[in-house]
């Protein structure tokens, strides 16, 4: 099995992959922020990078001495423009250095240098004398390893030691996704320091494949995750505006009075009603982490006490009646024209639900439809 064949014909089908990854959201999304922009360069210069190694790495060469030795360097602008994505995405820009300027600035210093390289050599060492040009080439990517690392260190220190800045965010996205890609991007980096350690003492290009192959794969992940995320979070911050000026409160299932008992009284009435006013008029329902203990500190009672006004009052238990709350929340989102634009994942994640699989499950439960068929009928 030819493995350098199999992670080139990756390598090329990754970049046409990003490149069409870049039309279609550039043709689909209406409004392109700052965040689906940083996103969206950060594929097109992974697949840009790619390109340009499978041509090498394959033979395509220009008959042109300058174009052939002119390797626009890609790679330095992946981790920055990553980096600004992420502080856009967590809302932090006004708070955090992006470092684009200086970035730019660099890569357009080593577009400049290399060609006056290139012209010294090709006008006055003649185009055999390509050693300078290899040398310089092996500097440059060692920097911009360098460089790439310090931005990437950056990050890592804003998700993970800055969260009191972007706290803000995690009402919508707990960002466990980034934070993964971040511990998988450290891989990478070890990866890349293994290439350029391997290419300068074996002199074989293909040792970079292992890198290239992991960080397309990585970043391209990024990339779909990221605009999915994104679309999300932004449905929610609306989708929460609304909720507030619309006060959807109406949403407390009409039940039968249970009849009197022992435990049944006008005492735990009351304390029933405390409970409803508690998770529904103040919303508190809507909270994905909304649990019996937390709930039972809320109406300050015991978690034994609050579970028997639950099963004598609602006929159900502490799960079943706070899911049904958020049902009905989302049977009401999801039936109003006002909020057809928003995706149903973001409606359930909104209404209290700490994932899709949870909001799927939890309405079937009690409609025997699903979110999409619900939402279809009533369009």
């Amino acid at each position: 099995m030819n493995w350098f064949a199999i992670i080139n014909f990756l390598l090329i089908a990754g970049a046409i992959q990003g490149f069409i990854f870049n039309i279609v959201t550039f043709l689909v999304k209406k409004k392109f922020g700052m965040v689906i922009l940083f996103l969206n360069l950060t594929v097109l210069f992974i697949s840009l990078n790619n390109l340009q190694a499978w041509l090498i790495d394959n033979g395509y060469s220009s008959g042109y001495f300058y174009i052939r030795h002119m390797l626009i360097p890609w790679h330095m602008l992946i981790i920055p423009v990553f980096y600004s994505f992420l502080v856009n995405y967590l809302d932090v820009q006004n708070k955090i250095r992006t470092y684009l300027r200086l970035t730019i600035g660099l890569f357009a210093f080593e577009l400049l240098f290399r060609s006056a390289l290139i012209l010294y050599v090709q006008h006055y060492l003649g185009e055999n004398e390509v050693t300078i040009i290899a040398k310089y080439t092996a500097i440059e990517e060692i920097l911009n390893a360098l460089f790439s690392l310090f931005i990437f260190l950056k990050a890592l220190h804003l998700v993970f030691r800055k969260e009191e800045i972007y706290h803000q965010i995690l009402h919508f996205d707990d960002i466990k996704w980034i934070k993964l890609f971040l511990g998988l991007g450290s891989a990478v980096f070890l990866l890349w320091i293994v290439a350029i350690i391997g290419i300068n003492i074996t002199g074989n290009s293909a040792v970079r494949l292992p890198m290239r192959l992991a960080i397309s794969i990585l970043l391209y992940w990024i990339g779909y995750q990221g605009l999915f995320r994104y679309t999300i979070v932004q449905d929610r911050i609306l989708l929460r505006k609304s909720l507030i000026a619309n006060q959807y409160k109406d949403i407390a299932v009409k039940r039968a009075i249970p009849d009197r008992s022992d435990f049944v009284n006008d005492k735990h009435d009351k304390a029933f009603g405390t409970i409803e006013n508690t998770l529904v008029i103040e919303q508190k329902f809507l909270d994905p982490l909304m649990s019996m203990e937390r709930l039972a500190e809320e109406v300050a009672m015991s978690t034994s006490h609050l579970s028997k006004l639950i099963n004598h009052y609602s006929g159900q238990n502490f799960s079943d009646y706070i899911n049904e709350l958020r049902v009905n929340q989302a049977k009401k989102l999801l039936s109003d024209k006002d909020f057809s634009k928003y995706t149903i994942v973001s409606i359930g994640l909104e209404c209290g639900f700490n994932s899709k699989s949870t909001f799927y499950t939890a309405f079937k439960k009690f409609t025997n439809q699903t979110p999409s068929d619900f939402r279809n009928q009533h369009s």
